[in-house]
């Protein structure tokens, strides 16, 4: 069954800063999962569902209006999961009722974490690498617009693409 997800696409420029970072630290994954605050993580959702989900994903956007996100400095999950992230200094309420209404429709996704907005750069590496990682992005710091949402899903080579975006219009 195909994996999909729910995100906010960190955009260009800074998307290709943080995307360039994760590779720099040594993070295989880099290159397969484009900068995201994720809303909805990798679930597994049948077709007879997705057309279902992506009406859902229509209405929650409709109800929920565009916000501006700050990204600023780093955090970490460790010891509980080897990630470092950039944090979401702004916007965090706003992605935190997205992620509510997001798993509220037609597929169920149980969380093994507290839902925490985040943009991941640094996964299962070394612990020297996730301090560099960490110590790198200290001092990042960007703004942006956050007008859409994005229903992603993963391709046969193993890489992260948009299927549907959906307008923020509330």
């Amino acid at each position: 069954m195909p994996s999909h997800g729910v995100a906010i696409t960190v955009p260009e420029p800074h998307g290709s800063v943080l995307q360039d970072a994760r590779e720099r630290f040594g993070d295989p994954l880099a290159r397969f999962i484009p900068p995201h605050v994720t809303l909805l993580p990798p679930t597994e959702i049948g077709d007879g569902t997705l057309e279902a989900f992506e009406d859902h994903l229509g209405d929650v956007a409709a109800t929920h209006a565009p916000f501006r996100m700050t990204l600023s400095g780093t955090g970490t999950f460790r010891p509980l999961s080897p990630v470092v992230f950039v944090q979401v200094s702004l916007g965090i309420s706003q992605c935190e009722l997205l992620e509510r209404d997001v798993r509220s429709g037609p597929v169920e996704r149980h969380l093994e974490f507290n839902y925490h907005p985040h943009v991941t750069v640094a996964h299962h590496l070394s612990e020297a690498d996730l301090d560099t990682a960490f110590d790198e992005l200290v001092g990042f710091r960007c703004s942006f617009e956050v007008g859409s949402i994005e229903l992603f899903h993963q391709t046969d080579d193993g890489v992260w693409r948009p299927r549907s975006t959906f307008a923020l219009k509330g």
